[in-house]
């Protein structure tokens, strides 16, 4: 495959994945889209999944190879997978990174940012900052 070829492919997959299109995310992975190469601005598709809320997306992406815990660098939408989950309380897809590795503890920015269960404690459910603290991460909201 050509550069041309896996750049469509992966343009193709963050517009799957933008608008929640199970069915073409699974069928351009299949051909061959590259589970974790960003756009442009360096926007990762595990981390547009997961600031979405796409927990079947987010599986299929880790189970294809994309990693959990890679820093997602697109203008506006910087940050670790599970940071973005936990921020919007998108609590399934928390699960689905977690189940595949994603580390709870991880702090955005090269260790300098924001932990996830610091994101969870600003959102809008929970049961997302009380599944990050069921799994081990520190309590402290700080």
């Amino acid at each position: 495959m050509n550069q041309r070829q896996r750049k469509k492919l992966s343009r193709d997959l963050l517009e799957a994945i933008q608008i929640g299109d199970t069915a073409r995310v699974k069928a351009l992975l299949r051909a061959g889209a590259d589970p974790e190469r960003g756009d442009r601005e360096g926007t990762t598709p595990l981390y547009a999944a997961s600031v979405s809320g796409e927990a079947e997306i987010a599986r299929l992406l880790l189970m294809a190879g994309a990693s959990p815990d890679t820093e997602s660098r697109g203008l506006g939408s910087e940050g670790t997978p599970l940071c973005a989950a936990a921020c919007w309380g998108h609590t399934e897809t928390v699960r689905a990174l977690l189940a595949h590795g994603a580390d709870p503890n991880r702090r955005e920015d090269q260790g300098k940012g924001r932990s996830p269960l610091e994101w969870a404690g600003n959102g809008p459910d929970p049961e997302t900052a009380a599944l990050l603290t069921t799994v081990g991460a520190p309590a402290r909201l700080g």
